[in-house]
């Protein structure tokens, strides 16, 4: 049997070095747990970065996946299909949108939002030919193609990847006086934001913040781009992180639990006014809207619905953010989230840090993985139950304590 230490040295010899994970090699899921190849069991805290909503191979998507597949896969945009109208039905009626541009990757779905924006600027608010402008917030991360990272404020990024993308500005997080003072300028086109910034580490804004955000765009005839590819589709305990100050977004981004994980699927969704700005042969994919990620897309949201996995994330956060603000250690400083997306703050101990934290929770059967050195990001699959959120509470106080 080839040992886990063997496939890391694997992947150091071949693959590029664009990547740091936790020393720990999986080869099989199931719910909430993967084992790795030495057979041990881990709750997965990570959740492929809130891909995996549905839990690992749900049946319902796996299913959907296999018979698909045996019909067909790909035909390109270059035809059509018979599953993308339905699918393209299915998931604007789910969120209320008029239409939907389908990608495959998360990254890609900002790209999709960027370009409507620009376009839409320049058909509809009449910006003059390339002065369009976007504004982001400060500690937002969606994805490291030459645009996401040109918006970005982390030398981690963007440093040694210029140049970089012009017409992006950025604005602190949270901070509405400083939205509004960039959107008066007529060139700006929309402000593209993460109703929760995940990789910073699960940051949340004041209550109040995304209406804040949703009035002053409709007062300078801005769009609002949100980015849900991480919060979206019941991570926060709401179907979208909007759905907690009933906002709608002119653009909403999807990507990651789109598909439980299974396949690459993103989506763009917007009503005509925005998403008939774009033309034949003016954007596209090879892959995206192809009939396997339709299908799988269509049985990864029924699953959301049917097993009430929003108000199992709102009802089990509440319990696990209690649970760990009750740890009674000076390392953890902080403990912040909505639903079942959450972080702590780790202060480092007798040298000790986030990372040796996870390398601990690891060791006793719960996987995470940290952010910006001292931040431990912790979203379990929404299926777990609250006797496996209590078993896993016991693992991270255990570990904390063991500090």
């Amino acid at each position: 049997m080839i040992s886990s230490k063997d496939y890391i040295s694997l992947e150091n010899k071949y693959g590029a070095h664009n990547y740091h994970p936790l020393p720990v090699v999986l080869e099989r899921g199931e719910g909430v747990f993967v084992w790795d190849v030495e057979g041990r069991k881990y709750f997965d805290f990570l959740s492929a970065y809130s891909a995996v909503n549905q839990g690992h191979c749900h049946p319902k998507i796996i299913n959907s996946l296999n018979i698909q597949a045996r019909k067909l896969t790909l035909t390109s945009r270059a035809f059509y299909n018979n599953v993308l109208g339905e699918y393209e039905k299915y998931i604007s009626n789910y969120f209320g949108y008029d239409r939907v541009l389908p990608m495959n990757t998360g990254v890609e779905g900002g790209e999709t939002a960027n370009k409507l924006a620009r376009k839409w600027g320049y058909l509809k608010k009449n910006i003059k030919k390339n002065e369009a402008r976007i504004i982001f917030a400060k500690g937002n991360f969606w994805g490291r193609t030459l645009a996401a990272i040109s918006s970005s404020d982390d030398p981690l990024s963007y440093e040694g990847f210029g140049p970089y993308m012009p017409g992006y500005d950025l604005v602190p997080y949270n901070d509405l006086n400083a939205l509004e003072n960039e959107l008066k300028d007529p060139n700006v086109c929309a402000f593209m934001v993460e109703p929760i910034q995940g990789e910073a580490g699960v940051v949340v804004p004041d209550h109040g913040y995304l209406k804040g955000v949703r009035e002053i765009c409709d007062k300078y005839n801005v769009l609002f781009i949100a980015d849900e590819v991480q919060t979206g589709i019941g991570r926060t305990g709401k179907l979208l992180a909007c759905d907690h100050e009933n906002v709608k977004p002119d653009i909403l981004i999807l990507g990651k639990a789109l598909s439980g994980g299974v396949f690459p699927v993103s989506a763009v969704l917007a009503n005509d006014d925005v998403m008939l700005c774009i033309k034949p042969g003016e954007h596209g994919s090879t892959f995206g809207g192809n009939p396997l990620a339709c299908k799988v897309a269509i049985a990864a949201l029924e699953v959301i619905k049917e097993e009430n996995l929003s108000d199992n994330a709102e009802r089990l956060g509440n319990i696990f953010r209690k649970e760990l603000k009750n740890i009674n250690s000076e390392m953890i400083t902080i403990v912040r989230g909505k639903g079942l997306l959450n972080a702590v703050v780790i202060k480092a101990k007798d040298g000790k840090n986030a990372w040796d934290v996870c390398l601990s929770l690891r060791d006793n059967g719960l996987l995470a993985k940290p952010t910006h050195g001292d931040i431990i990001r912790f979203a379990p699959p929404l299926t777990i139950n609250e006797d496996q959120l209590m078993e896993s509470i016991k693992i991270i106080r255990k570990t904390i304590l063991s500090f």
